[in-house]
């Protein structure tokens, strides 16, 4: 047993990491965590603060048993797998940043007594739907310390009240990992709101506002499949854009973060190239109704499909990198991407990236359709998106 662990045999322990993670996707073990643990072997001085506490956000069974097999302090695989720049990378390394795991409701006073002592750093990663609020939660929440919140905002705003009650001058960083733009200020804007509904102290709001850095990131990595009970299967290529701000704590320094002053740059690569590209296949998926197991690796390999693709790529997308002056980066970006797609090592299903369909074409699609309107009407140039709207209204 690695002795740096041995907080995590003992359910009873006090939680001593100082970053916080909400969720345990087998996303955030390939990525955030990895980095963390790579930082934390590298042995370079303040690569990274120490580790990862992570917290089990919902009651499903596989939820459940990754935090029973994380709780052992015994780590666990990623298998890296895919080519990169030509190149095939085929390793398994072992993630030890995990140090800590629990459960959110059986565990909530020891999350508080966490958060008023060791906790720098928050991080999280909850789903598409992580953000909704839940009706049962109010302002009788915090009547009773002891009372768990149901949403995850009112488990955070809660957790940060006590934070501000017991250390309120002590740095906090937070970085929500969901794919929602500037989500950062997204998520200190739903604190706030539920914060001034609540009739909360002034000089809290004004912390949570002020004092809080909230950042706005962007993650990147194709993480396929989970090796269970917990480990991952994930391509070569990461990428975790933090836009830079004044009194930012980062989680840990890592070739595959970037502090940036131009977080939209990377944004839109992102969303209107690979994530367009995703979901543009699964449109095709679900309306040829394709096979059930499909991955996107055949999908690619279907000349007929892959041209479909390309041509949305060259005469949809990428005319608008163009008008914005960014069209180089753009190409460089889409070979990679292409790589990443045909990538024959990664069983990434279509049907798993067609989950939220309508919503992930109004996050991905929509957003570009607007941006092409608003520059057509600066520029006075014009060009077909003929593929694009028709996806937009095809009603699937």
């Amino acid at each position: 047993m690695h002795p740096s662990h041995v907080d995590a045999q003992s359910p009873a322990a006090p939680l001593t990491q100082p970053i916080l993670q909400f969720g345990t996707s087998r996303f955030l073990q390939a990525h955030v965590d990895l980095f963390v643990s790579e930082a934390l072997e590298s042995g370079q001085p303040g690569a990274a603060p120490g580790g990862i506490t992570v917290v089990q956000t919902t009651e499903s069974a596989d939820s459940a048993a990754r935090i029973a097999a994380l709780a052992n302090g015994d780590g666990y695989p990623v298998h890296i797998l895919g080519l990169h720049s030509g190149r095939l990378i085929d390793v398994t390394v072992t993630g030890r940043a995990i140090r800590q795991a629990v459960h959110v409701r059986k565990d909530w006073a020891r999350l508080r007594e966490a958060i008023s002592g060791p906790v720098r750093i928050i991080v999280s990663n909850t789903g598409d739907q992580g953000y909704q609020l839940d009706e049962r939660d109010n302002a009788r929440v915090f009547a009773d310390p002891a009372r768990v919140p149901h949403s995850f905002p009112a488990r955070l705003l809660s957790l940060l009240h006590t934070r501000w009650q017991n250390q309120p001058d002590a740095p906090l960083s937070l970085f929500p990992c969901e794919l929602i733009e500037k989500n950062g200020e997204v998520l200190r804007g739903i604190a706030v709101e539920l914060a001034l509904q609540w009739h909360m102290p002034d000089d809290f709001i004004r912390y949570l506002g002020d004092h809080c850095v909230w950042a706005n990131s962007l993650v990147d990595r194709i993480v396929s499949e989970p090796i269970r009970p917990v480990g991952a299967i994930a391509e070569p290529y990461a990428l975790w854009a933090i836009e830079q701000q004044p009194r930012l704590q980062v989680p840990c320094v890592h070739p595959s973060i970037v502090l940036t002053e131009n977080l939209l740059h990377f944004e839109r690569r992102k969303l209107f190239l690979l994530n367009l590209g995703h979901t543009f296949l699964a449109e095709r998926w679900l309306r040829d109704a394709r096979a059930a197991d499909e991955t996107v690796c055949a999908a690619m390999n279907d000349a007929a499909l892959r041209a479909e693709l390309e041509a949305v790529w060259q005469q949809e997308v990428l005319p608008v990198f163009d008008l914005l002056g960014e069209r180089d980066d753009a190409l460089a970006y889409v070979a990679q991407v292409r790589e990443r797609l045909l990538n024959p090592f990664l069983a990434h299903r279509l049907a798993d990236i067609a989950q939220n369909h309508a919503q992930k074409k109004q996050r991905r699609i929509a957003p570009l359709l607007a941006l092409t309107a608003s520059l057509a009407r600066q520029t006075g140039t014009q060009f077909a998106q003929s593929r694009l709207t028709e996806i937009m209204a095809s009603g699937i």
